[in-house]
């Protein structure tokens, strides 16, 4: 085994144990890679399935596993290696930007799994896009894949006026704010929260995470023209996405020499 096959696997899989043979033939080959082997990449599916004495499936779940936490990447015809430090998202704040754009400009082919679309009334959401509790609306939940692994899980809704010409578009290979631009309406602004949160038990599945992993929890108010036409709620994996910001002077136009600080800057207040 390359890099390794004079020396014993550091970690013996313990058969007898009740953790699945390939969540400790994940967590070896981690440690593994954490002490900088297989520089050149990881070895085969069978090569590996031959050192450790397990299943190709066993194998296959194991770098799955990695392949879920960004540890590794794969693609058809090539050696698994480790991913690159900087195969993350990188997102500036304060413009309206579109999580499918952003990934596909970082060099990311970006699909999704879609889970739900389809039209109903929902109480709480409608009242947040300033309707009627009753107004039906469009639900589009998908699964988002930056090259194949879990980026984010999306929930978005639109008023069915405007959402009901985007039920028969195929959102695997697209963009939703690329379909309504299609129908004459962009996005061109809103609110954005974002936070950190501990995702459900179903979350950390979907986005092959393990618990407690946090993420990025995202609530936004689409507007366009300042009238509101989407709300949307998006986990996406800490390790998969960053924000930036430009920092520009305070009140008064100017930054404040060093040192010059005043101590209300010190000091909690509430209002």
């Amino acid at each position: 085994m390359p890099e390794g096959r004079n020396a014993s696997p550091t970690a013996r899989l313990n058969r007898s144990s009740s953790t699945p043979l390939w969540r400790q033939l994940a967590h070896d080959l981690r440690s593994r890679l954490d002490r900088g082997e297989f520089t050149r990449g990881l070895p085969g599916e069978l090569e590996l399935g031959l050192y450790y004495s397990v299943s190709r499936h066993t194998v296959r779940e194991a770098l799955r596993q990695l392949r879920a936490e960004g540890v590794i990447s794969t693609g058809r015809g090539r050696r698994p290696r480790l991913t690159a430090p900087d195969s993350v998202i990188a997102q500036p704040t304060g413009i309206a930007y579109s999580l499918f754009a952003s990934a596909e400009a970082c060099g990311f082919v970006q699909t999704s799994v879609v889970r739900v679309l389809t039209v109903r009334a929902d109480g709480v959401i409608a009242p947040r896009l300033g309707l009627e509790e009753s107004t039906p609306l469009v639900h589009l939940e998908r699964l988002r894949l930056a090259d194949g692994r879990p980026l984010a899980l999306d929930r978005v809704w639109l008023p069915a006026s405007i959402g009901e010409p985007l039920l028969d578009v195929d959102f695997r290979r697209t963009s939703l704010y690329e379909e309504l631009a299609r129908t004459g309406i962009a996005v061109t602004g809103g609110l954005e929260t974002v936070r950190a949160v501990i995702p459900s038990r179903a979350e950390h599945d979907a986005l092959g995470l393990q618990p407690p992993q946090a993420v990025f929890s995202v609530e936004r108010t689409g507007t366009s023209s300042g009238v509101p036409i989407e709300w949307r709620h998006t986990l996406i994996r800490a390790d998969r996405f960053t924000l930036t910001s430009t920092l520009n002077p305070g009140p008064g136009g100017a930054e404040r020499p060093s040192g010059d600080i005043p101590a209300s800057a010190l000091t909690p207040s509430f209002g």
